[in-house]
C-alpha cells in the first residue's frame, strides 16, 4: 500500500484550492435576488371567452344553500363551488394589453361568515420577458371584498426556483363575477 503523505505536498494545496473554490461558488449562488413584478390578472367567469370554469359544488340555482345552521345567509349562497382556471396575465388593466404569462390553478369559495373568501392553489407562468419560461406558485386565503389583500408565495420554477415572497392584489374592475385583478409581487428567488 503506497504511503499517502508522500503525496500530500502535491495534492494538498490543490485540495485545499478545490475546496475554497466551491465554497465561494455556493455561498455565490445562495445569495437571494428580489424581483419585483406588476401584472393584471382577467377573470372571466361569465359570458363568452370564459377562463374560469366551475367544475364542482352546488349548483347556483340550488336555493337551499342560502340556509345554515344560523338561518338565512346570502354568504353561504358563496360557499363550496370549484373552479379551475387558465386566466391571462398582461401589462396593464386593459385585457388587449400585452400577455406576460397565465394564472392557472384552481379556486374554491371557502367562506360561510360574513365575507366573501376564497382559498387559491395557483401557478403564475410567465410566457414573455425576462422571466419567460419561468413560474411561481401561490397558495392561500383571498378575502376578495377586502382592501388590503396578500397571498403567500410558496415555490417557483426556472429563474423562480426555491421562490418566496408575497402578492398583494387589488381588484382593478368588476363587472357581474368578471374581475381584472392587479398584482404586485414580491419574489425572493435564487
Amino acid at each position: 500500500m503506497a504511503n499517502l503523505s508522500c503525496h500530500f505536498p502535491i495534492f494538498g494545496p490543490l485540495l485545499v484550492c478545490a475546496f475554497i473554490t466551491l465554497s465561494l461558488t455556493s455561498t455565490e449562488a445562495l445569495k437571494p435576488k428580489v424581483a419585483r413584478l406588476q401584472f393584471y390578472m382577467h377573470d372571466v367567469v361569465q359570458g363568452p371567452n370564459r377562463t374560469a370554469v366551475r367544475v364542482a359544488g352546488p349548483s347556483p340555482d340550488d336555493q337551499s344553500t342560502l340556509m345554515n345552521s344560523t338561518g338565512l345567509n346570502p354568504f353561504a349562497a358563496f360557499f363550496g363551488p370549484v373552479f379551475v382556471m387558465d386566466n391571462p396575465l398582461t401589462t396593464a388593466p386593459d385585457r388587449g394589453s400585452a400577455l406576460v404569462g397565465r394564472a392557472q390553478g384552481i379556486y374554491i369559495h371557502a367562506s360561510q361568515q360574513n365575507e366573501f373568501s376564497l382559498h387559491m392553489t395557483l401557478t403564475y407562468m410567465f410566457v414573455s420577458g425576462p422571466y419567460n419560461g419561468s413560474s411561481f406558485s401561490v397558495v392561500g386565503r383571498n378575502p376578495v371584498m377586502g382592501e388590503d389583500r396578500e397571498l403567500p408565495i410558496v415555490g417557483g420554477t426556472g429563474m423562480f426556483r426555491l421562490a418566496r415572497g408575497y402578492c398583494l392584489l387589488e381588484t382593478h374592475s368588476m363587472d357581474g363575477m368578471n374581475a381584472v385583478v392587479g398584482y404586485n409581487a414580491t419574489v425572493i428567488h435564487y
